[in-house]
């Protein structure tokens, strides 16, 4: 695909997700950034997420502390933190742009003082652009994605896209649409106001805004 490059702005990659087209590198040492378009979109149903019986215990025990935009940058630094990533250093410092602007997000999930995982996307209108999670502790991503459509659905949002659709986001309710079906539902939620919330919500509330899922 056509590359740009390492001097991309921020206003620039808003217009590129109003557009559908996110960017990613072929590896953290290479500064160049292409766009991506999928023929098949992954997308994570607000109404739909699959709530285990083990992952219910564990948001009920309050294993993990779960906090919104305090650690923005360690977040992506831990997404990167693979040995394969499409997260290079001009992406990163695009998105931390993006945050101070007020337009990413990260979610934090905490083990005492240790950053046990985290996911951070993009929200513009009623759509949330999920970039990407990781994970220290065992079930600390899947609490970030639990906490992250609570709050979504909590503030107005209508689209959660993921880009692609991997096991493990299958596994919690993840589905592909087509192309134009997920650019149809873009339009549609750029045109409407959303927010997250103020406040973090506490474990009750994410367990019951999941299970009216189903």
């Amino acid at each position: 695909m056509p590359r740009d490059t390492p001097e991309l702005s921020a206003e620039t990659l808003l217009m590129a997700y109003a557009s559908g087209v996110f960017p990613m590198a072929e590896a953290r040492e290479d500064d160049a950034i292409f766009w991506v378009d999928p023929k098949l979109r992954g997308i994570m149903p607000l109404d739909g997420f699959h709530l285990s019986r083990s992952l219910a215990r564990t948001i009920r025990q309050e294993r993990f502390l779960v906090t919104v935009d305090e650690a923005f940058d360690r977040v992506v630094e831990g997404c990167a933190g693979r040995e394969e990533t499409w997260i290079n250093q001009p992406i990163a410092r695009l998105y931390g742009q993006l945050h101070r602007l007020g337009f990413a997000h990260s979610i934090e999930i905490w083990d005492g003082e240790d950053l046990a995982g985290g996911l951070y996307g993009v929200a513009m209108g009623a759509a949330f652009f999920g970039e990407s999670m990781f994970s220290r502790r065992r079930d600390a991503s899947k609490v970030a994605l639990a906490w992250t459509v609570a709050m979504l659905r909590l503030g107005g949002f209508r689209l959660f896209d993921t880009q692609f659709l991997t096991d493990h986001l299958a596994s919690l309710g993840g589905k592909e649409i087509a192309r134009e079906t997920y650019h149809a539902r873009l339009r549609q939620a750029l045109a409407l106001p959303a927010a997250l919330p103020a406040e973090v919500p506490d474990a009750e509330t994410v367990l019951a805004l999941l299970r009216a899922n189903r």
